[in-house]
Protein backbone atom coordinates (compact mmCIF):
# COMPACT_ATOMS: atom_id res chain seq x y z
CA UNK A 1 0.00 0.00 0.00
CA UNK A 2 0.98 3.54 -0.53
CA UNK A 3 2.42 5.25 2.18
CA UNK A 4 1.89 9.27 1.75
CA UNK A 5 4.19 11.99 2.59
CA UNK A 6 2.45 15.47 3.15
CA UNK A 7 4.17 16.77 0.35
CA UNK A 8 3.41 20.57 1.02
CA UNK A 9 5.44 20.09 4.29
CA UNK A 10 8.49 18.41 2.02
CA UNK A 11 8.51 21.37 -0.49
CA UNK A 12 8.49 23.97 2.08
CA UNK A 13 10.88 23.04 3.50
CA UNK A 14 13.19 22.21 0.86
CA UNK A 15 11.97 25.46 -0.65
CA UNK A 16 12.70 27.69 2.33
CA UNK A 17 16.32 26.35 2.32
CA UNK A 18 16.68 26.85 -1.57
CA UNK A 19 14.90 30.42 -1.48
CA UNK A 20 16.33 32.26 1.58
CA UNK A 21 15.04 35.86 0.40
CA UNK A 22 11.90 34.35 0.35
CA UNK A 23 9.04 33.47 2.57
CA UNK A 24 8.01 30.46 1.78
CA UNK A 25 4.30 28.76 3.51
CA UNK A 26 0.99 26.83 2.68
CA UNK A 27 -1.01 29.54 3.50
CA UNK A 28 -1.20 33.62 2.80
CA UNK A 29 -0.26 36.27 5.74
CA UNK A 30 -3.38 39.04 6.09
CA UNK A 31 0.03 41.18 6.13
CA UNK A 32 1.49 39.98 2.66
CA UNK A 33 2.92 43.10 1.36
CA UNK A 34 5.37 42.97 4.65
CA UNK A 35 6.14 39.68 3.52
CA UNK A 36 7.36 40.10 -0.58
CA UNK A 37 8.68 38.00 -2.22
CA UNK A 38 6.40 35.15 -0.66
CA UNK A 39 5.84 31.70 -2.05
CA UNK A 40 2.92 29.68 -1.68
CA UNK A 41 3.03 25.70 -1.78
CA UNK A 42 -0.37 23.92 -1.69
CA UNK A 43 -1.46 20.35 -2.69
CA UNK A 44 -4.43 20.04 -5.20
CA UNK A 45 -6.99 17.75 -3.85
CA UNK A 46 -5.74 15.29 -7.35
CA UNK A 47 -3.45 12.94 -8.15
CA UNK A 48 -3.02 9.17 -7.53
CA UNK A 49 -0.41 6.21 -6.91
CA UNK A 50 0.24 3.15 -8.44
CA UNK A 51 -1.14 0.68 -5.33
CA UNK A 52 2.79 -0.57 -4.62
CA UNK A 53 4.56 3.11 -2.98
CA UNK A 54 4.58 5.55 -5.90
CA UNK A 55 2.00 8.86 -5.10
CA UNK A 56 1.74 11.19 -7.99
CA UNK A 57 1.10 14.85 -6.06
CA UNK A 58 -0.16 17.47 -7.92
CA UNK A 59 0.76 20.89 -6.49
CA UNK A 60 0.10 24.60 -7.16
CA UNK A 61 2.88 26.96 -6.24
CA UNK A 62 2.28 30.67 -6.51
CA UNK A 63 4.72 33.79 -6.46
CA UNK A 64 3.62 37.28 -4.71
CA UNK A 65 6.01 40.28 -5.44
CA UNK A 66 6.10 43.64 -5.64
CA UNK A 67 6.54 43.79 -9.35
CA UNK A 68 5.77 41.89 -12.57
CA UNK A 69 9.51 41.42 -13.75
CA UNK A 70 10.01 40.19 -9.71
CA UNK A 71 7.21 37.39 -9.67
CA UNK A 72 8.08 36.22 -13.56
CA UNK A 73 11.89 36.04 -12.18
CA UNK A 74 10.89 34.29 -9.06
CA UNK A 75 8.34 31.93 -10.88
CA UNK A 76 10.93 30.79 -13.38
CA UNK A 77 13.17 29.82 -10.51
CA UNK A 78 10.57 27.88 -8.93
CA UNK A 79 10.14 26.02 -12.20
CA UNK A 80 13.66 25.18 -12.71
CA UNK A 81 14.10 24.61 -9.18
CA UNK A 82 10.70 21.91 -9.18
CA UNK A 83 11.53 20.22 -13.21
CA UNK A 84 15.58 20.04 -12.53
CA UNK A 85 16.47 19.89 -9.24
CA UNK A 86 14.03 18.37 -7.35
CA UNK A 87 13.72 15.23 -9.60
CA UNK A 88 15.91 12.13 -8.62
CA UNK A 89 16.54 14.16 -5.07
CA UNK A 90 15.83 12.89 -1.68
CA UNK A 91 15.61 13.70 1.86
CA UNK A 92 15.47 11.80 5.25
CA UNK A 93 11.53 11.84 4.76
CA UNK A 94 10.86 11.85 0.99
CA UNK A 95 12.65 10.58 -2.76
CA UNK A 96 11.06 12.67 -5.21
CA UNK A 97 11.04 10.73 -8.68
CA UNK A 98 9.61 12.06 -12.01
CA UNK A 99 8.39 16.33 -11.74
CA UNK A 100 7.19 18.27 -14.62
CA UNK A 101 4.93 21.23 -15.08
CA UNK A 102 1.25 20.81 -15.89
CA UNK A 103 0.69 24.06 -15.96
CA UNK A 104 3.45 26.69 -17.04
CA UNK A 105 4.22 29.73 -14.83
CA UNK A 106 1.85 32.41 -15.79
CA UNK A 107 0.20 35.62 -14.24
CA UNK A 108 -2.49 35.16 -12.42
CA UNK A 109 -5.07 37.68 -11.47
CA UNK A 110 -5.11 39.09 -7.96
CA UNK A 111 -7.20 41.32 -5.61
CA UNK A 112 -4.51 43.48 -4.48
CA UNK A 113 -2.92 45.72 -6.91
CA UNK A 114 0.06 46.47 -5.05
CA UNK A 115 1.54 43.17 -6.12
CA UNK A 116 1.82 40.72 -9.00
CA UNK A 117 1.24 36.90 -8.36
CA UNK A 118 2.80 34.02 -11.13
CA UNK A 119 2.00 30.40 -10.51
CA UNK A 120 2.01 27.50 -12.08
CA UNK A 121 0.41 23.63 -11.11
CA UNK A 122 3.20 20.55 -10.97
CA UNK A 123 2.99 17.08 -10.62
CA UNK A 124 5.57 15.26 -8.47
CA UNK A 125 5.70 11.96 -8.01
CA UNK A 126 7.69 10.44 -4.83
CA UNK A 127 8.08 8.04 -1.85
CA UNK A 128 8.34 8.16 1.49
CA UNK A 129 12.19 6.96 2.50
CA UNK A 130 11.98 3.28 3.11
Amino acid sequence: MTALIDIELELITRATARFPDAVVRDELDNNLLAELPTIQIEQIPAGGEDGLKLSRMLVDINVYAGTRADAIGLARDVHDWVTRELRGSASSTAVIGRTGALALPATRPYENVALRRVGATYEVFCHPVS
